[in-house]
């Protein structure tokens, strides 16, 4: 899962990001609302943890724009505004949930599970496919109860296939799932991260078939 933070105060942003990356995430930070509009025009990201205080514009106005444009992604604002107008206001412009500083990072990382399970459409917080179980909240897989030891972008590649089980996934759209701002990651790379979990999984008859010059697709049986 990609992740977008949007705050102001580089500190904070640092933090949160390393927090995020630690728990499984893949993350961009900006600073500011212009730059945020350039990452989600050139992007795909799956969350956006939104600060309401940017420097060149508020936060609410950035997130009622991305509505009026039809964007769906979840949005979590993560703000000092903490009356309960703000709140309000900031639910009624299009943000799924609504947190003020200070706040527990425990908090913070169970609240984006929840809403990432929400807009994947997994509101079991599991997808299946086959044998092969994805537990989203604790970010690990299984063969029937037997859990796979991967790394951490192999999980990434493998859930990415996962959310879109028999559709063809292509190499630049695992790639960007897997990368943040300024990382390369070439097709040889994700060649090799397939490569692994075919390994994995055909033993258990399922399959990821290569459809020449367009991606990847999982298969079951």
């Amino acid at each position: 899962m990609r992740l977008l933070v949007v705050e102001d105060n580089r500190a904070l942003a640092a933090g949160l990001s390393q927090m995020l990356r630690a728990a499984g995430y893949v993350v961009d930070a900006v600073h500011d609302g212009e730059t945020a509009e350039a990452a989600l025009d050139t992007g795909s990201f799956d969350l956006i943890v939104l600060d309401l205080s940017l420097p060149d514009m508020d936060g609410l106005s950035l997130l009622r724009g991305l509505r009026a444009r039809g964007t769906q992604t979840a949005v979590l604002v993560l703000t000092a505004r903490g009356a309960l107008d703000d709140r309000i206001r900031g639910l009624d412009c299009g943000a799924d949930d609504y947190m003020t500083k200070p706040f527990e990072v425990e908090e913070l990382v169970a609240r984006i599970r929840a809403l990432l399970r929400r807009h994947v459409g997994a509101r079991s917080g599991v997808l299946d496919h086959g044998p092969l179980r994805f537990d989203l909240t604790h970010r690990q897989a299984y063969l029937g109860e037997v859990p796979l030891d991967l790394t951490a972008r192999e999980l990434n590649v493998l859930q990415i296939l996962m959310s879109h089980p028999d559709r063809v996934v292509s190499k630049q759209q695992i790639a960007e799932r897997l990368t943040e701002f300024g990382d390369d990651l070439s097709d040889n790379a994700v060649e090799q991260y397939v490569s692994r979990l075919r390994k994995r999984l055909e033993p258990h008859g399922l399959r990821i078939r290569t459809a020449r010059g367009l991606g990847y697709r999982l298969e079951a049986g």
